[in-house]
């Protein structure tokens, strides 16, 4: 079987969210010899950006995309091994220290970014609900963050958000790292408001955005 073949089952698989499937396709691929790395890049990676396109455009939405992003780390079990095995390195788009700021613990909307920053290529320090201004910095510091992602749910809580921004300025360290924010009640006018580098209004454009603000760091 030519690898391009192999590269749109696994993409296909993606994009309908075919857990059972793709793990076989991918151990097909390393099979016939082909790179771990490649199979990733030319056919998970592939679908997941398919599957961005059609959920913004309004084709898919959250139950599928869910599907497809379990679909990705099944194929990712069985990559993996093979990845170690070979001492080689995922490429890494950015390191994103990800949390939903204090006194909310709304995680869903958090879980996805990070499920879907990941498929991407990103590194994600999630660091979970309810966590408090100063530990999400000391946390950006402590792994070298390139980003800082900040989900608020309620309205009571996105002054957290803020919270975080205006303590990295009075530390000094606001040059250090980009903020992006996000969650159900954030919008545009209130990222700029608090001086956040970029908004997300879904996972998927938390990608875009965050390698945009990444490509002119």
């Amino acid at each position: 079987m030519a690898n391009n073949e192999i590269y749109k089952k696994l993409s296909d698989a993606v994009v309908i969210g075919d857990q059972a499937s793709i793990k076989t396709y991918a151990e097909e691929a390393l099979k016939a010899g082909i790179d771990p790395l490649d199979a990733i890049e030319n056919g998970l990676s592939r679908g997941m950006k398919i599957v961005g396109n059609k959920f913004m455009n309004g084709e898919l939405f959250l139950p599928e995309m869910l599907m497809a992003a379990d679909a990705f780390n099944a194929a990712m079990e069985v990559f993996k091994p093979a990845i170690e095995a070979g001492k080689k390195q995922l490429h890494s788009s950015g390191r994103v220290v990800l949390a939903t700021v204090k006194g909310d613990i709304h995680a869903i909307g958090k879980n996805i970014v990070a499920t879907v920053l990941e498929t991407n290529g990103f590194e994600v320090i999630d660091l979970g609900v309810d966590q408090p201004s100063l530990e999400i910095i000391e946390q950006a510091k402590k792994n070298n963050a390139d980003i800082i992602a900040l989900s608020a749910l309620m309205t009571t809580t996105m002054p957290g958000q803020k919270e975080v921004i205006d303590m990295l300025n009075e530390l000094g360290l606001r040059q250090n790292f980009k903020v992006v924010v996000g969650g159900g009640p954030v919008n545009e006018e209130w990222a700029e408001e608090i001086g956040a580098d970029g908004y997300g209004e879904n996972a998927f454009q938390a990608v875009e955005v965050m390698n945009r603000i990444l490509s002119i760091k």
